[in-house]
């Protein structure tokens, strides 16, 4: 950084904040640029935080550029649909607070890197969210290699900062031990519910019109999700939308309903498909509409909890640390310890998505089945359509068509099957990716990566008897998911 551009002081904690190539920052430029890439949002936001302390420290307008890439291979009309829903909420909150917003699709892939090229000849510093997977860890990298200034990257990703650690946990109870004696020094520094003050910033009314007309910013027609402006996009335009809407309000709404409806059942009902307890908040996370912040502060409102209910030391366990009901409890136990194992594994692992990351044990036991006779061996095609002899995964992967999601404990039944219908272990795997990222909301994200991967041992122990085809892994059926579980309006439901 050049030492005669410091801030002096930062809401955002250091461990928080990369910068990979260390430019000067430009004071002379007319203002400082927040790029959201990945937390798609106005509150609790770490990332937005940074780019205001930079404002302000520089005394310069906030320019906000939310950027809808194109051309990837799971882009759908589904997802930007979803993603569309909140940057119409964006430019109506931002137009409030007195930032200027830029809402840009693009409409051939590598737009993005060409405005932001431009656009920072003029800026002072750029920041931006830090989102651990292979799609935007190349896109950021290929903007940043071609800037004259720094480009910071920001982790709002979880409670714990992702360099809190340089450990890659392979255990649940490993990982929720450090935790348990990590996270208490970082449930402190939460970020701001709203991190930008009205009047705190200077205004700036537009861009350089040599800008706009080049990349014009997306119409109100393509914020509202108007199927002209959408067919017009290289993406996938084979299935709809569903039905529930992206954006923060949408997110808060569903997050409401869930404290006040659902959570009291959740640690008995999760796993019961006719009961459908989950919180359905997955999707909110993966698009940055929601901030796992709010929803842990929202939490421990209800649950009238401060800090001072943590237990003294670490145990490990699932149940009793924190101090709130067993409820509340069950669900911190899937929004923090399960959600952000993935992403300590997908930042520190850059083969997070490929078999050569299994555990060594796995590799082994479904190398050495891997030849074993299938009783039913199923395409992709077939897979896709739900056309198996199975009425209760056909019923889950009808749900993951029609409504972008899987009831969370069907998925690892889903996933079960598809190690049993495939030719091999890798076809599985490769099966499981590509039809969860292709109609799941939440998909490429490094929690649904973590699910993907433990149904071929990730995360899990050698489990015996050893069976056919799954070895040493741990086995699921059918038949005993129904006898354990309510599953006859789940099956009406989606027959």
């Amino acid at each position: 950084m050049n030492p005669t551009v410091r801030l002096s002081s930062s809401h955002v904690p250091a461990v928080r904040v990369h910068r990979p190539v260390d430019r000067p920052v430009n004071a002379r430029g007319r203002f400082v640029l927040y790029w959201m890439q990945a937390c798609r949002r106005a509150t609790y936001n770490f990332s937005l935080q940074r780019a205001v302390d930079w404002a302000v420290e520089l005394d310069k307008p906030l320019v906000i550029v939310e950027d809808l890439p194109c051309g990837h291979r799971w882009d759908s009309r589904r997802r930007h649909r979803f993603v569309l829903d909140g940057m119409a909420q964006q430019a109506d909150a931002f137009r409030r607070l007195g930032a200027l917003y830029y809402p840009f699709v693009e409409s051939q892939p590598g737009d993005i890197r060409k405005f932001l090229v431009s656009l920072v000849e003029t800026s002072c510093i750029a920041v931006t969210d830090e989102y651990p997977l292979r799609r935007w860890t190349e896109q950021t990298a290929a903007v940043a290699r071609d800037l004259s200034i720094p480009l910071e990257l920001v982790d709002s990703n979880g409670l714990l900062p992702l360099r809190a650690t340089d450990k890659t946990f392979t255990a649940a109870h490993s990982f929720r031990r450090f935790l348990q004696r990590a996270l208490p020094e970082h449930l402190l520094d939460f970020p701001r519910k709203h991190p930008i003050s009205s009047g705190k910033l200077q205004k700036l009314k537009s861009l350089p019109a040599t800008l706009t007309r080049r990349w014009p910013p997306a119409s109100d027609a393509m914020l509202g999700g108007e199927d002209d402006e959408l067919a017009a996009l290289p993406i996938d335009q084979q299935f709809d939308s569903v039905g529930e809407r992206g954006g923060h309000a949408a997110a808060a709404k569903r997050l409401r309903n869930f404290l006040a409806n659902r959570l009291s059942d959740y640690s008995e009902r999760r796993n019961d498909p006719d009961a459908d307890a989950a919180s359905g908040l997955s999707p909110y996370l993966h698009f940055g509409h929601l901030s796992v912040h709010e929803v842990f502060r929202e939490l421990a409102r209800r649950e009238a909890w401060s800090p001072a209910e943590l237990a003294e030391k670490p145990t490990g366990s699932r149940e009793g640390w924190w101090g709130m009901s067993a409820a509340a409890e069950a669900f911190l136990d899937e929004l923090v310890t399960w959600r952000e194992i993935g992403f300590n594994f997908a930042s520190r692992r850059p083969d997070y998505d490929q078999y050569e990351s299994l555990p060594d044990w796995a590799k082994d036991t479904l190398a050495h089945h891997a030849r074993d006779r299938r009783a039913f061996v199923y395409s992709l095609e077939e897979l896709k359509n739900a056309r198996t002899h199975d009425p209760l995964w056909n019923a889950a992967q009808r749900q993951l068509v029609r409504e972008g999601r899987i009831h969370n404990y069907l998925r690892m039944l889903w996933g079960k099957k598809i190690l049993e219908w495939t030719e091999n272990p890798g076809e599985a795997l490769e099966t499981m990716i590509e039809l969860n990222n292709k109609y799941a909301l939440d998909g490429e994200d490094p929690n649904s990566y973590s699910g993907i991967f433990w149904v071929l041992g990730r995360y899990d122990r050698p489990w015996g008897p050893e069976r056919k085809i799954f070895g040493k892994i741990r086995y699921m059926s059918s038949e005993n998911t129904a006898r354990k579980l309510r599953v006859a309006n789940y099956l009406k439901r989606y027959a």
